[in-house]
Parts: structure tokens; sequence; C-alpha cells
């Protein structure tokens, strides 16, 4: 049977993902696919990597600093996120908190990363042969939010977050194989999403990029129709959603140290859930 876990990410909310795999490290759970948008892939990348307690620092600890994200940083260098402040000086070898890339590639999980093509607007899964030591140009690329940061350039094409073509790539996951899913949401369950806020955001992106706004027009029906899906599946039994039961108010930049640690221990405890859905074996075929 495979496994696999998704990640959705969501910004700083990202930290309930972080509370989940750290719980997951220390009750010795593993998955055999991985697949990550935006924060979520930052938190995947630590996960294989086998650092606990590392994402912790970057949703309670860094974002507080000027360089990470900052009016400043928008004004100086066009993106509110420094990704390369974020994925370059803190995570490289030499940096403040590196990212153990030998744990990472040496792991034999699938790990993949979902970014968006800017001008084309297609999906993007980039895979664990994308990263190289000290080159962490997928995650940034997935973590970079339209008009809060400007698109991520590798290889010549210009990236945005992942979660404008696919932000819960449950069907990507069991088209890679997996029997069993784990979908981490950083908002309830039952939330529906509403397209209002994607909608103004579109018309600020639309004249430079057309596609990538048609796209971040989509991403709430996206995300809506693919939840629904998750909970058909899970009723079948293959799959199971991890999402907090409330998020005590907090966005995607929220600066809130009493919200985040809240946020961390839902998704430590919430986690438990995981255990029970890994351990039933019983499953049948079916086709998506």
């Amino acid at each position: 049977m495979k496994t696999g876990i998704v990640d959705v990410g969501g910004g700083l909310r990202g930290i309930y993902g972080a509370g989940v795999f750290d719980y997951c490290m220390d009750k010795k759970i593993t998955f055999d696919y991985c697949i990550g948008v935006s924060a979520g892939s930052a938190n995947i990348a630590s996960f294989l990597a086998g650092q606990r307690k590392r994402n912790f620092a970057f949703y309670f600890e860094y974002p507080f600093r000027r360089k990470y994200m900052s009016l400043h940083n928008f004004i100086r260098k066009g993106s509110y996120i420094d990704l390369d402040y974020v994925y370059g000086a803190l995570s490289n070898e030499n940096g403040e908190n590196p990212l153990n890339y030998q744990g990472l590639i040496t792991n034999p999980a699938e790990m993949k990363v979902v970014a968006s093509e800017a001008v084309s607007g297609k999906i993007k899964y980039f895979e664990k042969t994308d990263l190289s030591q000290n080159n962490y140009g997928i995650l940034k690329a997935s973590s970079s939010i339209p008009v809060v940061c400007k698109p991520y350039l590798i290889e010549d094409t210009l990236y945005f977050d992942g979660a404008l073509g696919d932000p819960v790539p449950i069907r990507r996951a069991f088209s890679d194989g997996c029997d069993k899913v784990v979908v981490i949401l950083t908002k309830p369950r039952d939330v529906i999403r509403s397209p209002g806020k994607d909608e103004k955001l579109a018309r600020l992106l639309r004249h430079q990029y057309p596609e990538a706004a048609k796209n971040l027009a989509l991403r709430a029906k996206r995300y809506n129709e693919s939840v629904l899906l998750t909970k058909k599946l899970e009723a079948q039994g293959k799959a199971v959603i991890i999402a907090p039961d409330n998020i005590e108010g907090a966005d995607t930049l929220t600066k809130n140290k009493a919200v985040l640690h809240q946020l961390y221990q839902k998704g430590y405890r919430d986690a438990e859930k995981i255990e029970e859905f890994l351990n039933v074996q019983k499953y049948d075929s079916f086709v998506i």
C-alpha cells in the first residue's frame, strides 16, 4: 500500500501543518509520497529531512524580522516576503537554520512541490531531483504569493504560488499511485472559500500576468471542489482530512504569536487521527 500526504500550506497558518509533521516524527509515522503547496512544500522538506521543530521557527520567530516579511522588503525588492532570505540565507548549509539536504535527498519518499507558471498559467509539479544543495528555488517558486511577491524565476520560467493551479492536489496524489492519502488543510474542513478576495487581487495581476490572474480568480472554486472530493474519498476510507476546528482569526500573514502557537498545538493534537487511519488496512480500488 502506497501512503501519501498533502499539505496545502496557507502562509503562516502553515504552522498547523508543522505541528502535524512534528507529531508524525515523534511517532515515527512515514509516508511513501509527499506533495506540498506553498508553505506546505517547506513543511514537507523539513519533515523528509528529519528536522523536528525546524519549521516552527519559520512561522513563530523569523516572520517577525524585517528581512523576512515587511513593507520595507516590498518597497526595496517588490516582494513583501523575501523568499531568498527564507530559503537562502536562513536555509543554506551555512545559514542560521540549515535544511538537512542530505537527509532530504536520501529519504526514500517521493516529494512533489506544486507551482504555477506565471505566464502560461500551467501547473508545474517539481520533484526532489529539482533541488540541490543551497538551491531551494522550487520552494521559493511554490511560495510566491501573487501581488504580495514577484514571481520567482527558475530556468527562464517565472512561477507563482502552487495554489493558483492546484490548491489541494488530492487528484495528483492518487494519479501518482497513492492508495491512502492524508490531507492537511489550514482552514476548518467545512469552510467554503469565497472568491471575493482572490478576484480583487486577480484584477491587480491581470495586466501583467493574465493567465495567472485567471487561475487566481478560480482558486476558491478549485479549492472547494478538491475538498469536496477529499470528503467523498474520506467516506470510503481512502483519505483523511486533518484540519483545525478553528483558526482563531488567523490569515495568510498573521503575526500573532498566541494564535500561531495555538495552531501549532492543534496540528500536533489533530495528527493523532493519522495513526488510526493508516492502521486500517481494508480499502477498495477506485477511479477518480
